[in-house]
């Protein structure tokens, strides 16, 4: 009896002892995640400085000074050139754009700002990364089976009814390589003809294979983001800002603008269809404060505070190059696996671009996001200068 009293006893000891260890390990885990900062709504944004969080400041400091001085020259503060460089217009742009201006975050803390980070203006084809995220929302969501289904499963309205197009899958979209054919918003997917295209005009080629060929090509974008919009039922401005930018306490000063003529007839209602660039106009009109909370929630694998807005899994596909044909892309980021494009970054790191120059680049192993707008400079200088500056 003894014996079993003993025996009993050590087994208590031992599972009060588990117990605690879990209990230590809970602790543990609920303190490092509370580590992670998320800046709150508007201003309350904090900054720390270099030193504070590892960094050098002259050298930082430095590198902003650079930044400064590489205004865009490709994009003209009153958009005069837009015509001329990517042909007829379809929809609005603004009076004037901000001068060059950018934001550092290190560990989600202001490290370094420069010029009017505030300022929504178009910030082109990053808006495709947007887009992007929208995919995974709807992957996620499970409104698509699998990111292989054709989009002609899904979408019914005779864009996808050719023996090309009915071929094209939500992947080949997500990477550039549909070959859709066809016109959308009065712009064909050839690019040829100098009236509608300007300087990005191209010489006629024939099709290939969907999934074989990449070209970027922002019809082809458009109409995926019309597919988009058929499957929610409801405009992709509204469902960002539902799942995505209201979310991370963005400000109210974003806006998604579509063409004068992007409308389609949604179950009976009259909804607009947004693009994934400024190439013709409208387009993502945003900040860089907003840009750089929208780098964050990549950096932090989907997750702004404790929810998980959009799944890791995504953010890690979407980021992933897949080494078949064109870039190092992934769905409609850019890639730096193979070191090309960023030679002085990590090959983990990537970046939204757009024209402008327009970048968002995020940093994993290092832990900073980037924002530099309408600047005229090599994104690795400013990167190599960046990370220069951490200890």
């Amino acid at each position: 009896m003894k014996f079993r009293n003993h025996l009993y006893l050590l087994v208590i000891l031992a599972l009060f002892a588990c117990t605690d260890k879990q209990s230590q390990q809970t602790i543990a885990t609920t303190a490092t995640s509370q580590k992670v900062y998320y800046p709150g709504k508007g201003d309350n944004w904090e900054t720390r400085k270099p030193e504070q969080i590892g960094m050098d400041a002259a050298l930082l400091q430095q590198a902003v000074a650079w930044a400064e001085t590489q205004e865009t020259t490709q994009i003209q503060k009153d958009f005069s050139t837009q015509k001329e460089i990517f042909g007829e217009p379809l929809g609005p742009l603004p009076g004037t754009r901000a001068n060059t201006n950018g934001i550092i975050l290190k560990d989600g803390y202001i490290v370094a700002e420069w010029g009017d980070t505030k300022a929504a203006d178009p910030t082109y084809s990053v808006a495709k990364s947007f887009l992007s995220t929208i995919l995974g929302l709807t992957i996620d969501r499970g409104m698509i089976q699998t990111i292989n289904d054709p989009v002609a499963k899904y979408v019914k309205d005779g864009g996808y009814d050719s023996e090309q197009n009915r071929k094209v899958t939500w992947e080949y979209h997500a990477r550039q390589t549909s070959e859709w054919e066809g016109e959308l918003w009065g712009k064909k997917h050839d690019f040829v003809g100098k009236e509608a295209f300007g300087k990005g005009e191209r010489k006629p080629r024939e099709l290939q294979e969907p999934g074989s060929f990449y070209e970027y090509n922002d019809v082809r974008i458009n109409r995926f983001a019309l597919s988009l919009l058929r499957l929610w039922e409801k405009p992709l401005p509204e469902v960002l800002e539902d799942e995505i930018m209201d979310p991370i306490d963005a400000s109210e000063t974003w806006k998604w603008v579509p063409y004068r003529n992007s409308v389609a007839d949604i179950n009976g209602k009259q909804m607009p269809s947004v693009s994934g660039g400024t190439r013709w106009g409208g387009g993502l009109w945003i900040s860089a404060r907003d840009e750089a909370r929208f780098g964050y929630l990549f950096l932090r694998n989907g997750r702004w505070k404790d929810k998980q807005l959009v799944s890791e899994k995504w953010v890690k596909e979407a980021t992933t190059s897949r080494g078949i044909v064109g870039p190092d892309y992934g769905y409609l980021w850019w890639l730096n696996t193979e070191g090309k494009a960023w030679p002085d970054a990590p090959t983990t790191s990537y970046a939204a671009l757009g024209a402008g120059q327009n970048t968002v680049w995020v940093d994993p192993e290092h832990n900073i996001v980037i924002v530099w707008r309408w600047h005229n400079g090599n994104p690795n200088e400013m990167i190599k200068r960046v990370l220069a500056a951490v200890k």
